[in-house]
């Protein structure tokens, strides 16, 4: 990775508030960058390492931009994959 595309160190949006649900086992923020019921909602959800996702949907689907660390998606029945800064992975709802 080029240093021009390294992320490691920045931050690109603020980490938000500690996000308490039922989806996720560790800690969570949420910086929510649209209002909450926009027709495209969109928010920085920031993990802390370790953390796990519960299986969830989003009716509407999802776009994961991954801007720092790396952690794994997997969708039912298919094989986890490895994301990385600068992943992109769209989600039909």
């Amino acid at each position: 990775m080029s240093e021009s595309n390294d992320l490691s160190k920045s931050v690109i949006f603020p980490i938000g508030e500690k996000l308490e649900s039922n989806n996720f086992i560790g800690t969570v923020w949420l910086n929510m960058l649209t209002p909450f019921g926009t027709a495209c909602p969109i928010g920085n959800v920031t993990f802390e390492p370790g953390c796990r996702n519960s299986w969830h949907i989003h009716a509407g689907g999802q776009i994961l931009l991954v801007t720092g660390g790396r952690g794994y998606y997997q969708e039912e029945g298919k094989s986890a994959q490895e994301l990385h800064p600068g992943d992109v992975v769209q989600i039909h709802g």
